[in-house]
Formats: C-alpha cells, structure tokens, sequence
C-alpha cells in the first residue's frame, strides 16, 4: 500500500518540505509497512507575477496621500460609521480655556437667547419631522442620487442619537454650532449612502452639495477652519485608508497573495498540466494507492479522478481519495469543477471519498450533501478549535485526522 501526500494552494519548498515531514511521519507510525510519498507541483505548475508586478498600481512608485486621498478616506471612515465625527464632538467636545469652561453653560448668553447647540439640533428634528425642500434642489438630488429612501431614516438616526445631544450640550458659541451643523449634516449624508449602498449613484459633487445644503438648513455655513472634529476624522483616515495604505493592501492582496490565489486561478485556467503530472505520479508505482490531497490538492484529485473515471476508466491503482479542508464540493455547485457539471453523478469507477472539514475552516466543504444517496462519499468533521486561517492547516496534527484515515482504509479492504 502506498499514500500519495498532494499539497495544497500557496505551497513552496520549505512549507512543503515542513509540512510532508509530519504528514509522512504520522502516517508511517499508524501504517508502518505503508510506502509515504509527495507529489510537489507548487514550484513546477504554481503561479508567479510573470512581469515582476507590473501590474499592480502603486507597487513600484511610492504614493502620496493628497487632499483628495484624505477626503476619500474620511468618507470612508463616515460610511462605515455615519456619527463617528458627532461621536468625536459628544466626547471630547471643544477646548475653550479648560474644562471649567468646557460646559453647556454660556456666562455671556443673553436671557431668553437659546443656546447655539440647542438651536441647532431643534433645526435639525424638524427637518427630520419635514424634510422636504421648500425650493426643490434637495428633492431632486435626493432623487437623483439614488438616496431618497434612506435619508429620512438617516436623518431620524442622526436627531435621535446621544452622540448629537451630548455634542449639542457642548455647542455654546456660532463656531462650534456651525461645526456641528456640518457635523449633522455629514452623518445624514453618510447615513444615507450607507443605507443605499451600491444602489447609491452619487458623485463626490453631488455628495458634497448635498452637504451644504443640509448645513445651511440646520443654520451653518463653509466647514469650519481647524474645527475639532474634522481634524481627529482626517487625522484618523490618514492613518487607516489613505491612498498610500490602499497601495500596500492591493500589494499584498495581489503580490503577497500571488502564491495562494494565484495557483487557484492558475489551475482554473491551466490545470490540465497538474491533471497530467498527477495521473504520472499515481501510475509510477504498481498496488493500491491512497490520494491525501489538501486543499486544491484535493480539487486538482477530484477533476483528475473524475475525469478518467468518465473517459478512460478508473486510474490505475488510485484505491482511496481523502480530501482535507478542501474546496472542491463548493465548486460542484458553482459548475467550477473541470470534470462535473452541476448536478452530475461520480462517475463509475470513481473510488471512495473520505472528505475531511473543519467548520471553522472556511475554505472547507461538504461533500456529501451535494452527492446524495452516493455511499462512496463520506465526510468528517475535524475541530482543531484553532480560528481561520491556521484552522486551514491545523488538520496535519489531528491525531483524529490519522484515525479516520485508518478506518477508511480498512474499510476499503486496501492492505
């Protein structure tokens, strides 16, 4: 009897060299008489950035944020969540003198005169109980825009929250209530935009009118020079979603990530190379023979196994197929699968399959629940309490992993 180890997406050398060592080393201790042997393809048909990266924007120059970098991230921190910039102001509010100053109380407020916050937030619940634009140009970009179904939700959001009553309480001059004015006026905005989501077709113009002109409505004018808020919101996004960021996070999705979704993307597009060099390596050696493949290992096993199976008959000597933490049912379902459209059986002279899965493992799947009624189709469920991503390579010390493997084998009848 002989185990043929497949390793998986994003495997080099010295990460395949580590890791067949333990797999060989465990499966020699439970089948001592049993021959352990790899099939590395990661270095021969795995991907690599053939011009060096080229592609990918920003790599090779070093960016620098500007005005426009650091206004699109300040949106972006909005977006996500529409009274951060209130939330600022209701915490740290203004600085007047000191914290005896820092108090909703103004010593210079004439009698009867409300406060400046105060008056704010009462513009801003009647525009919530009215929000209806008296000229038009409101309506009309709201309609435009795509943002008419969320604004008044947004708007109620923004007038109901604690974050605007606290910061209202600290509004006592016309500059802090024009600053927070925009304040409201851009947590509306954000509310709404969040709420339409992709259905949103708004330009960075139309977003920025549609600003003023709920500032003004709520009394305030042009964005307040050095204003508290706005300047903790854009240090903030400098710091997280700047253009120079985005830069690094493209490379290392694209550059860093290349070995890992590379070689899927390659196999998807030139896996008949692997099929070939697997169906090599399962014929070299004569007497049954157990397929471990791990991830798209194991999806490179199953179109291989499939494939022949449907054409040429069963391959020669390939007994058991074990899948671990493996994509290739999810892919079934998609039709993704070179050799099984969606809804096909296994063909005859497919072996048994032991699928392995672990739940927090997201790249693992079921397989048996896409082939029903199928008895060659069986999956086990692996808890190595360990969270996504080392869930996808935690099976290799298992010792339940081995122990499955066994009993699959024994009831096979492969000795």
């Amino acid at each position: 009897m002989r185990f043929l180890f497949v390793h998986g997406t994003g495997v080099r050398r010295d990460r395949h060299d580590t890791l067949f060592a333990l797999v060989r080393e465990r499966l020699t201790a439970r089948f001592p008489g049993a021959a352990v042997d790899s099939c590395f393809w990661g270095e021969r048909f795995g991907a690599g950035l053939g011009s060096g990266g080229r592609s990918v924007p920003g790599l090779r120059a070093a960016a620098t944020a500007d005005a426009a970098d650091a206004e699109t991230a300040e949106w972006g921190l909005l977006l996500a969540d529409p009274l951060c910039e209130l939330r600022v102001l209701a915490e740290a509010g203004w600085e007047t003198g000191g914290p005896e100053h820092d108090a909703p109380d103004d010593p210079f407020a004439m009698p009867g005169v409300q406060p400046a916050g105060t008056r704010v937030l009462d513009l801003l619940h009647r525009l919530a109980e009215t929000p209806d634009d008296p000229h038009g140009e409101l309506r009309a970009l709201l309609r435009g825009t795509g943002l008419a179904p969320g604004f008044r939700p947004a708007l109620e959001a923004a007038a109901g929250s604690a974050e605007a009553a606290r910061a209202g309480d600290r509004a006592t001059a016309e500059p802090q209530a024009r600053e927070l004015a925009t304040a409201l006026a851009r947590a509306v905005t954000a509310g709404a935009l969040a709420t339409a989501g992709a259905d949103a077709d708004c330009t960075a113009a139309e977003r920025d009118r549609l600003v003023e002109l709920l500032t003004t409505r709520l009394g305030g004018g042009a964005r307040v020079p050095g204003a508290r808020a706005a300047a903790f919101l854009g240090r903030l996004a400098l710091r997280v979603s700047t253009q120079p960021l985005l830069d690094a996070w493209r490379g290392s999705l694209t550059v860093g990530a290349t070995p890992a979704l590379g070689d899927i993307l390659r196999y998807q597009a030139r896996g008949t190379e692997l099929r070939a060099f697997l169906h090599a390596r399962i014929t070299a050696e004569p007497g049954p023979t157990v397929l471990i493949g791990h991830s798209l290992g194991g999806i490179a096993l199953v179109d291989l196994l499939a494939l022949e199976a449907a054409t040429g008959g069963p391959v020669p000597g390939a007994e058991l197929l074990v899948t671990v933490g493996s994509q290739a049912p999810y892919l079934y379902e998609l039709g993704a699968l070179t050799a099984l459209p969606p809804g096909s059986a296994l063909p005859y002279g497919f072996p048994r399959w032991l699928n392995v899965y672990d739940r927090q493992d997201v790249l693992s799947y079921l397989a048996g629940p896409v082939f029903p009624g199928d008895p060659r189709v069986t999956d086990h469920e692996i808890r190595s309490r360990q969270p996504f991503p080392a869930s996808h390579s935690a099976y290799w010390k298992q010792k339940s992993l081995y122990e499955r493997i066994e009993r699959a084998v024994t009831e096979a009848g492969i000795g």
